[in-house]
């Protein structure tokens, strides 16, 4: 009897190691799949600074974003290992993924057991692929949970199971190496920091575990539970100094904290908190959407593990590290469709909680419903596969960028850019008016101002004049011989009490240096919010032009993107003065 039973056991344990390895080849295969999905903006803007980092150029000098320097950083190392494509991007982001559902199965052994740890990892595998969090793209996210996960399991120490604290209980309070894990544990949260300020939410929760720790569960006296919280908060702040000091030296330092500390805090008050509930209503509508399944499973387990008592504490630990990673997730209120991936690893061990619990309860009974939490995980794994199916498996990549970005240009931007390189050379300066900084890493020419985003010059803040002043003088400063103008309003976001001054100054390129016998005002929203490239290759400035804009109407934006994959969307005409030449670029699309 006993030999059956433990035969039981091996293909009940086996059947979970298949279903995992299943799992992860699925995933893998989709992101192999779609390695060459254009890159949308942001992904567009962590290339071009790391782009610019491997030709030894600093952030902030060339490209100006709010955002830290680490995600440059992880671009650049990515980019110099694989390569600066696309696919060498995504390849990237594959292997920080696997990485990151590794940790979270040793998270989840390390709180709970190996079989909880093993559910978690395969449901993070399936949750962070999801069209509805924007998965396949390489944004900061991915790179933000990396470190944290690391660091967490750092602080929860090299052995146990469970407890705010309970496996630091376990250690030597004075050894080295505990002193060592504290700082290493810091260390990686300050990376995380170093990706996206958000993350800042994460080190307070570390430091709040280090203080519950070290008080609560081993009963330390104050002055070596603040030693202990010194540690890793010298640990955490070390990245970002060290950070400081290389931007300082290479004279960044001025743009590097106007850009991530005082615009960053002015744009992180321009949400409201009733815009904040539409955003969160709209994209946590969809992502909940898209894997109800999964969640309610996490749901379930959040209230089992509370109730089970061997469970309840490392369940606290997992709802604590849920409810710091909410704070991050509603930082300035955008609630952003990839901003939910921070919240993935604590729902995907809770989702594992669930059915460990299941099982257990379960485990006693003989037949087939031993095999009952196998199949109700195999149906909730299935439920967000399913509905995605022709996303994953039948798509190619840039139906993919059309099915999650709509009108968003980017698969265009990669035929653009191409002319952009074939038509100058690496000297030669090119500028976007618009916010499309793919297109500067694609075509590998430099921008001719810092502002490859946009959107700040038309935010109701106090740097906005200021901003667009500053472009202009760049862009008149340094004479880039191409303008590329992306007359589109998701690419500028222009409000009704947004600056103009951009705008009159564009108007006045167009009508002053190329005078058009077609001249049109130049504005992001048409009347019909029709979209409408332009590139112009920019005269002397004694030199007149004449030229007639060709125009070529598509049914819809896959009929485009179909007819570029076909031939260039580029034509070059040559003006009546034959030393000069002109490209442009103007598709009309219609919905």
């Amino acid at each position: 009897m006993a030999r059956k039973t433990a035969k039981r056991a091996r293909v009940f344990h086996g059947a979970w190691m298949v279903l995992a390895v299943i799992v992860l080849g699925v995933v893998i295969v989709i992101r192999i799949r779609l390695l060459g999905i254009p890159l949308e903006r942001d992904e567009g803007e962590y290339a071009y600074a790391g782009q610019l980092m491997l030709q030894g150029i600093p952030p902030y000098k060339l490209a100006y974003n709010m955002k830290f320097p680490g995600t440059y950083a992880a671009y650049a190392v990515i980019m110099a290992i694989f390569g600066q494509t696309i696919a060498g991007i995504h390849l990237g982001l594959l292997l920080v993924n696997l990485a990151t559902i590794t940790l979270i199965f040793f998270l989840g052994r390390r709180l709970f057991d190996s079989a909880t740890g093993l559910i978690a990892a395969v449901t993070y595998a399936i949750l962070s692929v999801n069209p509805s969090v924007l998965g396949l793209a390489a944004h900061v996210e991915h790179f933000v949970m990396l470190p944290v996960l690391g660091g967490t399991l750092l602080l929860l120490g090299p052995q146990g199971n469970s407890g705010f604290g309970s496996a630091l209980q376990r250690a030597a309070v004075s050894s080295p190496p505990l002193f060592l894990q504290l700082f290493l544990g810091g260390l990686l949260f300050g990376i995380g920091l170093l990706m996206k300020q958000p993350a800042i939410w994460f080190i307070l929760f570390g430091a709040i575990y280090v203080l519950a720790g070290g008080r609560r569960h081993l009963g330390l006296q104050w002055k070596t539970v603040i030693l202990r919280n010194f540690i890793f908060g010298a640990g955490a702040v070390l990245p970002f100094a060290i950070a400081c000091l290389l931007l300082w030296r290479a004279g960044v330092f001025d743009k590097f904290w106007f850009w991530t500390i005082d615009y960053a805090r002015q744009y992180g008050s321009l949400a409201s908190l009733g815009m904040g509930f539409r955003a969160l209503a709209v994209n946590g509508t969809l992502v909940i959407g898209s894997a109800w399944a999964l969640l309610t499973l996490a749901a379930i387990g959040l209230a089992a593990g509370l109730w089970h008592k061997p469970m309840r504490a490392g369940t606290g630990f997992v709802l604590a590290l849920f409810a710091f990673s909410v704070l991050a997730v509603s930082a300035g209120f955008y609630f952003r469709e990839h901003y939910f991936i921070l919240i993935l690893p604590a729902v995907s061990l809770l989702s594992g909680v669930a059915i460990r619990r299941f099982s257990d309860l379960v485990a006693a009974r003989g037949g087939a419903i031993r095999f009952a939490p196998f199949v109700v995980f195999c149906a909730a794994l299935s439920q967000p596969i399913l509905a995605a199916r022709k996303f994953y498996f039948e798509d190619s990549p840039i139906e993919a960028c059309l099915a999650s970005y709509g009108l968003s240009p980017f698969a265009e931007s990669v035929r653009i850019a191409e002319y952009l390189r074939d038509h100058s050379s690496p000297s030669d300066t090119i500028v976007v008016l618009g916010s499309e900084p793919q297109i500067y890493f694609y075509s590998r020419r430099h921008s001719a101002t810092g502002y490859i985003y946009t959107y700040g010059l038309m935010e109701p803040q106090s740097y906005a004049r200021q901003m667009q002043e500053e472009m202009i003088r760049e862009i008149e400063l340094a004479r880039p011989k191409y303008v590329v103008s992306v007359k589109m309003s998701t690419s500028w976001l222009r409000r009704p009490e947004s600056e103009s001054l951009i705008f009159t100054w564009a108007n006045r390129l167009h009508q002053k240096v190329l005078r058009c016998r077609r001249p049109g005002e130049y504005s992001p929203d048409g009347p019909n919010r029709l979209l409408s490239w332009g590139i112009t290759q920019i005269p002397p400035a004694t030199g007149k032009l004449c030229f007639d804009l060709p125009t070529k109407i598509l049914a819809n934006h896959r009929a485009a993107t179909k007819a570029l994959a076909q031939k260039p969307p580029v034509s070059c005409h040559r003006a009546r003065n034959k030393r000069i030449s002109v490209a442009m670029c103007n598709k009309t699309l219609t919905r």
